[in-house]
């Protein structure tokens, strides 16, 4: 602790400092604190007000050089230390700014204002629990800080805590009717929920406070488009437009929606956007998947391959995606499952649980969006969309399982500690754990059915951690042609999270090849407990395959599974337009149209 006297002057002598600062007089307010320096040399006080200065002047490292100067007179200054916090936040230096706001709180732990700033880096790191915590904190010593409720609500959204995130938005907007920002969460957080009708007049009601709102006509857009309202979802789209021409996802949207003709003012606007050096690199993707179907549509097979390829260059590039990553993991889920001893940790379900899923799993584009459209139309059917619980609960254990030179002995599923290390094994605890966080998930969806599907797709990674938490799954597994498969996920911009090999035409074949020896392997070791289907057969007999596939789901059969085109559900993925319309067939064959671009990943695929 610095041993120097603090000596403030009386405080109408630095209100002239204040009135310049307010008046925008930086020049003037930072000569008359300096003057006063002179004068009181070891005040903490001045130190601080002129770091005030001098942020306000965005002299940061001189502001940073007086907030410490202050901290160091009077280390109970815990002002100075806020202070400090904030322009470490603003220089990018994390672990300081941590540090300064931590050192404000121990001082004042009642500092609501330190809290929420420290629950927002958190945030930002991903560390939400730790965030909850602080925002917590923040909304409890000042109960009207909207800011740190919608904020909270953020925190809790990310960790699929859907329905107190729901809350914490409306406690944001009752205390600030006009917060924008918490009315947008609030739709998003409430479609999470499935509520989309409630999204939209919430949406509505956001426009109704701040009429040019681009992101909300987008919202709005992607929901109306989810429902199958493809007349409103245009309208909103073109408003979003309307309101930010530079809304490069706003035409990607609508270049999604099949006839959709783009107006050569639009097309203009696009190509100016693309030779932007600033354009950020997403929006940059985004429009260039967008022209690279305006190509298609009218056949000009070059500039669409070229916008193409260019598209998934960048998007690759975006991600940092290295298919080293999905070598490693399943090379550590096989070592995993050798386990002669896994097996007999298999949970019994002798107590009927409240939901039983169907997890549809399989390469993306392979037809999973229909066959849960399909038995969503059941009427004893839920269909949940994709959750993402298992790859948030699994990824990092078998990343830490991949990475031998990380010690696992800390390694946890909830409440259980694996020591993957030296048994290479997982107690039936944590598969008992895997179950009830999968569960529990649930609790925010309000939904009557016993039955729902689970889609995401690239839980064919975690079929035996399904199996053993879930003895009396069903497990549906889609296939389809792998060149169709390929073609179509490298032709569309997916939003998917893992999705990363998708763009790369080499990426694609190898990881194909990684997907199918993994099934194979899945096959082996729960030999006819996974049902295979194939779209091509789905898609020349409809009715034939429709039966088949309920009887494996010991379901009774419906006639409106037949009829799934005339669900109103909403859906999410790219094959939302698709499944609005009859069951056709042909499309597993589009990629031949294109055969002379694809010349390699044919010749991959068919090495494997």
């Amino acid at each position: 602790m610095t041993d120097i006297k603090d000596q403030n002057p009386q405080i109408h002598l630095i209100q002239p400092i204040i009135q310049f600062l307010n008046q925008g007089d930086i020049n003037k307010a930072i000569d008359t604190a300096e003057g006063l320096l002179n004068e009181f040399p070891d005040s903490s006080l001045l130190f601080n007000i002129r770091g005030a200065c001098y942020k306000a002047q965005n002299n940061l490292e001189k502001a940073i050089e007086s907030f410490k100067k202050a901290c160091a007179i009077n280390p109970g200054f815990y002002e100075a230390f806020y202070n400090l916090g904030v322009i470490q936040k603003q220089l990018g230096h994390i672990e300081q700014s941590i540090e300064s706001y931590q050192k404000a709180i121990d001082i004042k732990p009642a500092y609501p204002d330190a809290h929420n700033n420290l629950g927002n880096i958190f945030l930002q790191l991903r560390q939400f629990e730790e965030a909850i915590n602080h925002f917590e904190w923040a909304t409890a010593f000042k109960p009207d800080f909207f800011e740190a409720f919608n904020n909270l609500g953020l925190a809790q959204r990310e960790l699929d805590q859907i329905s107190k995130s729901v809350d914490n938005f409306k406690k944001a907007i009752y205390l600030k009717p006009e917060y924008t920002q918490a009315y947008f969460n609030l739709g998003q957080a409430l479609k999470d929920l499935g509520q989309t009708k409630d999204a939209i007049q919430n949406y509505r009601n956001l426009l109704k406070v701040k009429p040019d709102f681009d992101q909300a006509y987008l919202s709005l857009g992607v929901a109306f488009k989810e429902l199958g309202q493809i007349d409103n979802a245009i309208i909103n789209f073109e408003l979003s437009i309307d309101s930010n021409p530079h809304l490069a996802v706003a035409y990607f949207n609508l270049g999604s929606i099949g006839g959709y003709n783009f107006t050569e003012s639009q097309l203009s606007k696009m190509k100016e956007l693309l030779s932007d050096e600033n354009l950020t690199k997403p929006d940059r993707i985004n429009l260039c998947f967008t022209l690279a179907k305006h190509n298609e549509d009218f056949g000009n097979k070059d500039d669409f391959f070229k916008f193409l390829s260019e598209g998934n260059r960048l998007r690759k590039e975006h991600l940092n995606y290295s298919i080293n990553s999905a070598v490693h993991n399943y090379s550590a889920i096989r070592e995993i499952f050798s386990s002669p001893s896994i097996l007999k940790n298999s949970l019994s379900f002798k107590d009927e649980i409240s939901k039983n899923p169907i997890f549809i799993i399989g390469m993306p584009r392979s037809g999973s969006t229909l066959v849960e459209q399909i038995l969503a139309s059941h009427n004893k059917v839920y269909g949940a969309g994709e959750i993402q619980v298992l790859r948030k609960i699994l990824n990092p254990i078998l990343k830490d399982y991949a990475n031998q030179d990380i010690s696992l002995a800390s390694t946890k599923i909830g409440d259980t500690k694996l020591s993957l290390s030296e048994s290479k094994n997982f107690p039936s605890e944590a598969f008992s754990s895997i179950r009830e966080q999968y569960l529990d998930t649930f609790n925010n969806f309000n939904f009557p059915e016993k039955v729902f599907t689970d889609k995401s797709l690239m839980n064919f990674h975690f079929i035996g951690f399904i199996f053993l938490a879930f003895p009396n799954a069903k497990v549906i597994h889609l296939k389809r042609d792998a060149r169709a498969i390929c073609w179509s996920i490298f032709k569309n911009n997916l939003p998917q999270k893992g999705i990363g090999f998708g763009n790369d035409l080499g990426d694609l074949a190898e990881f194909y090849g990684l997907y199918s020896k993994l099934m194979e392997f899945w096959h082996k070791l729960f030999p006819e407990k996974i049902y295979d289907l194939v779209y091509e057969n789905l898609t020349n007999n409809q009715k034939e395959e429709t039966k088949k596939l309920l009887e494996y789901c010991e379901l009774d059969w419906d006639q409106n599974c037949l009829d799934f085109h005339k669900s109103k559900r909403e859906v999410k993925t790219a094959s939302v337009l698709q499944v609005r319309k009859k069951m056709y067939q042909g499309s597993s064959d589009a990629w031949r149209k294109y055969a002379d671009y694809l010349k390699p990943l044919n010749d991959a695929l068919s090495n494997q």
